[in-house]
């Protein structure tokens, strides 16, 4: 591509204001400069320390990853191949971020397109502990993250962590409810027990009708795993498992071509129903579970459970940032001005952050709102006048809360 087409996003989102954009060769030489010591980056992230921890505290971050694709043909040492839930086949990166529990952004990471989602999170998490002297800290992340080895090197730092479980877990979690009350969980109940950190080393006896509660002492080989049962989630659970098995019988009636989906085992003669496998997760329906080291003394479930929910705020970030903040698809080729290009998105996220915060209003109909109010600059014979715009009562509420930090109605 061209740069004239790569400056044409940045030439169009100054002209909109009537700003003049900077040249391509300039913003090269800037990219440069800005790539030195990771200078930039460090000072915004100083910056937005500051601001989470004056606005509210950062005992509790979030950290989730995602991954931006490149208009390019060839990989190199950062642009690979990788997993894609887009089922993409370009050269792509992958993003770790780290935010508070409002999803005001802490620390952004850049990585190699084919690295593994549960090698990210250490060195992100470290490296925000090193920027900022934190010794304690709680850190939430999906199932993704769920391995032995990072929780055990999380537990080592001493980070207490909620990380989301796999629901193929729950078997053995819940041995002993499954035990003695067999499939019947209530809508809303919770199971507070154990679960192996490594392998199928099960502390919990299903003898014992009682759950265990979780001590680091007491049970060297588990975390506490918190089981939670919703019926609203076993309805939609149900409901795909049925779509999963339509499938499954119609690539096996042969009405279907495709790869071998979910529930279908092929042999010597053919495919056929999993019968076991599709009777083992319908019995696991609804469930939810939670791993933490994290003691129930300190944290009762509901506030893990509540904890772990927040994750939705570091996914609307995400999205934010690929949607309203543009940051892909992405055409830069070198590392410098990938990162370069990482820090403007994490500064763009933090002002958008904290502009929703104080309209109470999206980024983009913030924008939508505020982009048509222009001045106007009229030259005559030598003489230059500026004409303010003029703002509707509605957009000058939008930008008094920008400058106060609350939207009056």
């Amino acid at each position: 591509m061209k740069p004239a087409s790569r400056n044409h996003h940045l030439h169009r989102a100054f002209d909109t204001p009537g700003r003049v954009p900077a040249s391509y060769a300039t913003m090269k030489r800037t990219l440069a400069r800005a790539a030195v010591g990771g200078s930039y980056r460090d000072q915004i992230a100083t910056l937005c320390f500051e601001h989470a921890v004056s606005s509210g505290d950062v005992s509790l971050v979030l950290y989730d990853v995602t991954t931006l694709y490149f208009e390019a043909e060839k990989e190199d040492d950062l642009r690979k191949v990788g997993y894609s839930k887009e089922r993409r086949v370009d050269p792509q990166i992958v993003v770790g971020l780290l935010v508070d529990r409002h999803g005001f952004p802490l620390e952004i990471g850049c990585y190699e397109g084919n690295k593994a989602e549960t090698a990210t999170i250490i060195p992100i998490v470290k490296q925000f502990q090193t920027r900022h002297d934190i010794e304690d800290m709680v850190v939430v992340a999906d199932a993704g993250m769920l391995s032995a080895t990072n929780l055990r090197e999380l537990d080592e730092a001493n980070l207490r962590f909620i990380v989301g479980s796999r629901v193929t877990k729950a078997p053995l979690d819940l041995a002993s409810h499954f035990r003695w009350h067999g499939d019947a969980f209530a809508d809303g109940q919770v199971i507070d027990t154990l679960t192996p950190r490594t392998g199928r080393r099960n502390e919990n006896d299903p003898a014992h009708r009682a759950e265990p509660v979780w001590d680091r002492d007491l049970h060297p080989g588990s975390w506490r795993a918190v089981w939670a049962y919703s019926a609203k989630r076993a309805a939609r659970d149900n409901k795909t498992l049925t779509l999963q098995e339509n499938r499954a019988r119609a690539v096996i009636a042969g009405e279907k071509a495709a790869r071998t989906p979910r529930f279908v085992k092929t042999s010597g003669d053919g495919h056929r129903l999993d019968e076991t496998a599709l009777a083992r997760a319908r019995r696991l329906v609804g469930l939810k579970g939670y791993v933490t080291n994290i003691p129930a003394p300190v944290m009762p479930a509901g506030e893990v459970i509540g904890s772990y929910h927040d994750l939705w705020h570091v996914e609307q970030s995400f999205r934010m940032s690929k949607t309203d903040l543009r940051a892909r698809p992405m055409f830069h080729r070198t590392r410098d001005a990938i990162e370069a290009h990482l820090t403007i998105v994490f500064t763009a996220l933090a002002v958008s952050r904290e502009v929703q915060a104080r309209t109470s209003l999206a980024i983009r109909n913030v924008i939508r709102q505020l982009r048509p109010l222009r001045s106007a600059t009229i030259a005559i014979n030598g003489a230059t006048q500026t004409f303010a715009p003029a703002i509707p009562t509605e957009q000058q509420a939008i930008l008094d809360a920008i400058h106060s930090g609350q939207l009056t109605h």
